[in-house]
């Protein structure tokens, strides 16, 4: 097994670095002065103050102590990773609570069985140059960073060997070339990791580049932080979205209701009024929000703020996720209940990525296909 770099904290460090000029303990002049680091905004100070010690998470909520063994175990192979705003939506003294199951690390996470891999949607092979990959026709991905606001435990990418991919700008060029040179490649999409841990100042000459090919017309990008880190929404990215000559898109990441309360729900609100199409994309997950009702809450909540209910994945099979795992024909049942209960526009698909398929597998009908392995439709642990 893979073990996963702790890369949240370094680049937090270095997202500070967009830099302001500013003079020495001696007078100096202009050509003579120092660039240091810029102040911090509020979300970069969250993000560098996270939890990253399963004994803190565990003394900070009151938890039985018979969770921290495993905790430091298999943090030691996929790190811990939880923001302050994130910890202060959990229950104290509650094991079971939804937002704490996504990131507690458990001794679940040792059962690896044979059909849950370390790449389980081979993007290894989908690597077009570095950094990008091209999964689907007309839309390609960039892997921008391996640094992410809060580890969930599920996440199909925590095998990822983020430090193959380029982490100055400069060294994104191969990748600039092999989007310029497929004209029939229409959006791009920013991932990681979170893009968005990455500033306004760095964020913006990425954009900037991106514009720069004609045939591009779209920019989606995939993040956590209004979910977990709600300041990170702030006026000078929003602005540079709103302007820029491709079409932004934000695809948000909540998978329970008790997510979107508050400065979440503030900052999903600012995306929308700021002109910015926002969908969510959820997670079905074992324990957390596996029944009808925690699901019609979710939507609802989505849709009362003007975020789409966009998809609801079956789980991506990686290591240390199979206890998460929640089976397909339980997932219809909910989508059927979703139905029943809700207006069209609320109700998310339910899909499946299958490797080497070109688009997402709808769970609902998926025809003759089979997923992964061999196991036939509706089927699952």
């Amino acid at each position: 097994m893979v073990i996963q770099q702790d890369t949240t904290a370094l680049e937090a460090r270095e997202s500070t670095n967009a830099g302001v000029i500013v003079p020495d303990r001696v007078s100096r002049t202009p050509a003579e002065s120092r660039r240091l680091p810029a102040a911090r905004e509020q979300w970069q100070t969250e993000l560098a103050a996270a939890i990253r010690d399963p004994d803190q998470l565990v003394d900070r909520l009151g938890l039985p102590d018979s969770l921290r063994a495993a905790a430091r175990q298999s943090a030691a192979l996929f790190p811990l990773v939880v923001p302050e705003s994130y910890l202060a939506r959990m229950t104290p003294g509650n094991p079971a609570d939804p937002l704490l199951r996504q990131v507690l690390p458990v001794v679940d996470e040792a059962n690896s069985p044979a059909n849950f891999r370390a790449d389980p949607l081979a993007e290894q092979q989908a690597r077009i140059a570095p950094g990008l990959l091209q999964k689907y026709p007309g839309r390609a991905l960039l892997i921008t960073t391996g640094a992410c606001a809060v580890h969930c435990r599920y996440c199909f990418r925590r095998h990822y060997p983020y430090q193959a991919e380029p982490r100055q700008l400069a060294d994104w060029e191969p990748a600039f070339a092999a989007l310029a040179a497929d004209e029939s490649l229409h959006e791009v999409l920013l991932s990681g990791g979170d893009p968005l841990t990455w500033t306004d100042a760095r964020l913006a000459p990425l954009i900037d580049r991106l514009e720069q090919i004609p045939h591009l017309r779209r920019l989606r990008i995939h993040t956590r932080l209004p979910i977990v880190i709600p300041s990170r929404i702030t006026p000078r990215l929003l602005q540079r979205l709103r302007t820029s000559r491709l079409t932004p898109i934000i695809v948000v990441h909540a998978n329970h209701p008790a997510e979107i309360v508050g400065d979440c729900a503030e900052a999903l609100r600012q995306l929308v009024l700021g002109g910015l199409t926002t969908l969510n994309q959820a997670v079905l997950l074992r324990g957390i929000n596996d029944d009808a009702d925690t699901l019609c809450h979710l939507c609802e909540r989505l849709s009362d703020l003007g975020v789409l209910p966009y998809y609801l994945h079956q789980l991506d099979r990686v290591q240390g996720a199979a206890h998460f795992e929640v089976a397909e024909n339980r997932g219809r049942e909910l989508l059927a209940e979703l139905r029943r209960r809700l207006p069209g526009y609320a109700v998310p698909r339910y899909v499946r990525e299958i490797p080497g398929v070109p688009y997402k597998s709808p769970l609902d009908h998926i025809g003759g296909e089979t997923v992964p392995d061999g196991l036939p439709p509706g089927t699952g642990s």
